[in-house]
């Protein structure tokens, strides 16, 4: 057999048509998904050497599998490139100049620096702003960055932020690895919703098929064919991944036939591969291989002698193709799949003095790359200082916000199994603190489960740890049944450290949480702060001060507000305002239960500020939840069903996702889709309702007693409120029952429950009285006017008209919409004809809204009096556009409905819904029912 000559590329002619389309159509974002050595990077490079560029400058950055904390590194690297493509200076936006120390190479280009901000996150967004700036202004570009799966958090938000926002002309192109990602699904840390204008896809990439790996073969062997046994036994060995298939084809000996991989002798093995290719090197060559295998990743030429001992062998190594130049004057492999197979073959006494000259060459850099100085220590077999490099590089990314990092770095020395003993504790409580504010917590749920179960740890310390695994478990896995007795037996066990029983007492305060009364929260919130005043501990008393804000917020005291504005925002210390994060946080959501919109804005603001200073995950997500919340209240509807879908399917944050359950339970509630109501609104907490949490639990109970008596089941209304309104007065936090007491007083109304109904109001009004809580304020009229709606509609309509001003003062549009419906249908009782207009109005701000079975039912209700009220129209479409209402039709056939069904949701009769259903079929050219797909 002849030599192979460069490789072509096989088996992507889609793939590379698909690529080649999206980076001729900026801007573009374009997500190349594969697994190690499936040709992820070739398929980008023939993509972008097939398309005609011109002027349009490449720009590539590549990411890491040991890094150091240095946020944003490969997309800095990437903009070296736009040296020479820049206007003058005086040209430039003058926010670029932001990147002078990130970029010194190109200082000179840019313009003066601006004055540094005193807030950090207002910082980074204009660093983040002068990077779209810098790149807007080379013009069309192509932005390619490497293995995505290892970036840092800061590169994924920036990349986030570009493709959010992309500068027209940019095509971003990013590679990862889904199995590697570390975060399940999303390559860019959150759902990326790809913005009008803008092309979106994702790439994957499977193995070739036999076929392919035959044509692959062929192009390297420069063979018009193969025998057919060598093709599908080379398919075999290589699992058709190409990168293996051209490593083994390069190794084969200059002979042929069917049984040639056998006779070769080289097993289709990676390492056994590189043996080979490495057969042929001199000693010096082979020295500078392993010492770039040893290393890991791409560095400079005076690292990889330091390793090897020889200077002479880099060369010969680059010019055999077995390493490989990298931007930057960096050398290493092409793949890690050959640097593990080189690593491998590497005899361990060998293998660990490699580590050791390692260790030395990097612990002369300033600053010392840590993380790496930690693995070549473990590698090297020098546990102590392991030990050692791996605390020091866990504190430092914790220490600069970089919590992802400290997290991996002490989750990889707690799964080493040659750990020892005593270090496993102190190593685990370490990472049991950062992980109260992460995200993740099924490991470190396991890791504390078996060190309590163990009991090997000393009582203050077992103490700390089952703490944290309360807290875990409360927070981030949303299971306070399994949490709160986990805090109660800790701080029995913390008598002897005052500081931390009392952030236990403190947890266990808050009163969305557990069924114990708002009188025994109070208490214990007394008891945290007493513990807490006796000691110095400037993280637990921030710990303490941000739950008794959220404490005095979540009741609607008046002292809620002076309390919040104390908390530690410019502390200097990381761990402090880690604690105040959490603080506006939670008071982003209970500001929101409230109906304190504007505040509630500005809290969820400077929490996510504080929480990406502070690197703390689990706060920020919760912003985003009740964010959804808050946008579902106040009528900011478009795209949010989306949204709330993106937030709640992940299973790692299903347990944190209740609020995004209640918002996809009541948009189906007001368009009429019943069965995904009762669905999602149990899924928001109604499964375990004293496990959850209660302010959700109890809108979702508000919720279900909608849905029953939308459907008719008034006895299932009546029973659902009874029950939620007795949790809600065994807790005593009676401002949450803004989003339950009009319904349960409507269904206790209607069922002639006249008395309870009375005693509710009552009991609500009392319960909210002197608090600031305006949603609760306008829920109370609104429960008056339903309790007398069917006897006194004059003083009905009066209540309605009080709640209808105060819901859209908020402002809660739907609310508003509904109580005014109620107030127009107690007019209409009264003889005021001119309600019917109010109803029509009505009907068109459900209509906005997409509330499309509360605009049905008023128009219906026109309709009986005999006023016409038709659908407003909507952008006109051509000859097969649907209407508005076919378009409710078709979605309600998307969901499988009879079209009995879709005529109860819709109001019309069954033989109205049958012309509306044989349209949309027509107009979408579908011949059955079953092929309609939900419209956009």
């Amino acid at each position: 057999m002849s030599n192979p000559v460069s490789p072509v590329l096989v088996g992507r002619t889609s793939e590379l048509r698909v690529l080649i389309e999206a980076m001729a159509r900026p801007p573009a974002v374009v997500l190349v998904e594969g697994e190690a050595g499936i040709g992820k990077t070739r398929l980008v490079h023939a993509a972008l050497n097939r398309l005609v560029s011109g002027d349009r400058p490449v720009l590539l950055g590549y990411c890491h599998q040991i890094r150091e904390p240095f946020p944003y590194g490969p997309v800095v690297e990437a903009l070296r490139e736009v040296a020479g493509r820049l206007p003058a200076a005086e040209a430039l936006n003058p926010v670029t100049g932001a990147l002078r120390d990130y970029l010194p190479e190109l200082a000179h280009a840019l313009p003066p620096p601006p004055r540094r901000l005193n807030d950090p996150q207002a910082e980074r967004h204009r660093l983040f702003r002068a990077m779209r700036a810098l790149l807007a202004a080379v013009g069309p570009a192509l932005l390619v960055i490497e293995d995505l799966h290892w970036a840092d958090d800061g590169t994924r938000e920036l990349l986030r932020f570009l493709a959010d926002q992309p500068p027209e002309g940019l095509t971003v192109v990013a590679t990862y690895r889904r199995e590697d990602l570390s975060t399940p699904g999303l390559p860019l840390g959150r759902t990326y919703r790809r913005p009008p204008g803008t092309t979106s896809l994702v790439i994957p990439l499977r193995p070739l098929d036999a076929p392919e790996v035959n044509s692959l073969a062929c192009a390297l062997l420069d063979r018009p064919d193969l025998p057919p046994a060598f093709a599908a036994r080379l398919h075999e060995r290589t699992a058709g991944i190409p990168f293996v298939v051209e490593e083994v084809v390069r190794s084969l000996p200059d002979t042929e036939g069917p049984d040639a991989l056998d006779r070769a002798g080289v097993p289709l093995l990676l390492r056994e591969v590189m043996a080979e290719q490495m057969a042929g090197l001199s000693a010096a060559a082979v020295s500078a291989v392993q010492a770039a295998a040893v290393l890991r990743l791409p560095v400079g030429e005076q690292l990889i002698t330091a390793v090897s001992g020889d200077p002479a062998g880099l060369g010969q190594a680059l010019r055999a193709g077995v390493l490989h130049e990298h931007p930057g004057g960096r050398y290493g492999f092409r793949h890690a799949l050959a640097q593990q197979a080189v690593y491998d073959a590497i005899p361990g006494p060998d293998r660990r003095l490699a580590h050791e000259r390692a260790m030395a060459a990097l612990a002369a850099m300033t600053p010392p790359p840590l993380v790496q100085l930690a693995f070549h220590s473990r590698q090297a077999g020098d546990i102590g200082a392991w030990l050692r490099h791996g605390r020091a590089a866990a504190d430092q990314a914790a220490a600069l916000g970089d919590t992802a990092l400290a997290v991996e770095v002490l989750d990889g020395m707690l799964a080493d199994p040659d750990l020892p003993a005593p270090d496993r504790g102190p190593l685990s409580l370490a990472l049991s603190r950062l992980e109260t504010t992460g995200l993740s917590h099924q490991r470190v749920v396991r890791l504390l489960r078996r060190l309590l179960r163990d009991d090997f740890l000393a009582r203050e310390v077992r103490g700390e740890a089952r703490l944290n695994l309360g807290l875990v478990l409360c927070n981030q896995a949303g299971d306070s049944a399994a949490g709160r007795p986990e805090i109660m037996a800790a701080v029995a066990e913390l008598h002897d450290r005052p500081t931390l029983a009392a952030r236990g007492w403190a947890s266990l305060a808050m009163p969305e949480w557990g069924t114990e009364s708002l009188a025994t929260h109070g208490e214990w919130m007394a008891r945290a702060e007493a513990l807490v005043a006796t000691t110095d501990a400037p993280e637990l008393a921030a710990a303490v001060l941000a739950n008794r804000a959220s404490f005095e917020m979540s009741i609607g005291s008046r002292d809620a507000f002076a309390i919040a504005a104390t908390l530690p925002v410019a502390d200097p210390s990381t761990a402090v305002r880690r604690e105040a994060a959490r603080g506006y946080c939670n008071l982003h959501d209970s500001a929101t239960t409230l109906g304190h919109y504007a505040a509630a804005e500005a809290f969820g603001r400077l929490g996510r500020r504080l929480a990406a200073e502070t690197g703390a995950q689990y706060p920020a997500y919760t912003v985003d939840v009740s964010t959804i919340r808050r946008r579902w209240l106040t009528g900011r509807w478009e795209g949010l069903r989306d949204e709330a879908i993106a937030l709640a399917e992940p299973a790692t944050k299903a347990p944190l996702a209740v609020d995004a359950w209640l918002v996809l339970g009541l948009l189906a509630l007001a368009t009429g889709e019943w069965e995904e109501a009762r669905r999602d609104l149990h899924n928001a907490g109604m499964d375990a309702p004293d496990a959850g949490f209660l302010p959700i639990a109890v809108a979702a109970a508000g919720g279900l007693v909608e849905l029953h008596l939308a459907r008719g089941a008034l006895e299932h209304a009546v029973a659902e409120a009874v029950q939620a309104v007795a949790r809600l007065r065994r807790k005593g936090v009676w401002v949450w029952g803004a989003y339950l007491v009009p319904s349960a007083v409507t269904a206790l109304a209607r069922a002639g429950r006249d008395q309870e109904g009375a005693e509710l109001v009552a009991e609500f009004a009392d319960g909210i009285a002197g608090r600031l809580a305006p949603a609760a304020h306008a829920a109370l009229d609104h429960a008056r006017g339903a309790l007398v709606a069917d006897r006194r509609p004059a003083e009905a309509a009066g209540f309605f008209a009080r709640a209808r001003e105060a819901y859209a003062a908020l402002p809660q549009p739907y609310a508003a919409a509904r109580v005014g419906e109620s107030e127009a249908r107690a007019r209409l009782a009264l003889g005021d004809g001119s309600a019917a207009l109010a109803l029509a109005e009505l009907a068109e701000r459900f209509g906005a809204l997409g509330a499309t079975h509360d605009a049905a039912r008023c128009r219906r209700a026109l309709r009986d009096l005999g006023v016409e009220s038709p659908l407003r129209r909507g952008r006109k479409g051509g000859a097969g556009a649907l209407s508005q209402r076919e378009k409710e039709v078709a979605r309600l056939v998307a969901l499988g409905r009879t079209n009995r069904e879709i005529a109860d949701v819709l109001f019309l009769s069954t033989r109205t819904v049958e012309t509306h259903v044989a349209t949309v079929l027509r107009k979408l050219g579908l011949r059955s029912r079953t092929e309609v797909a939900p419209p956009v």
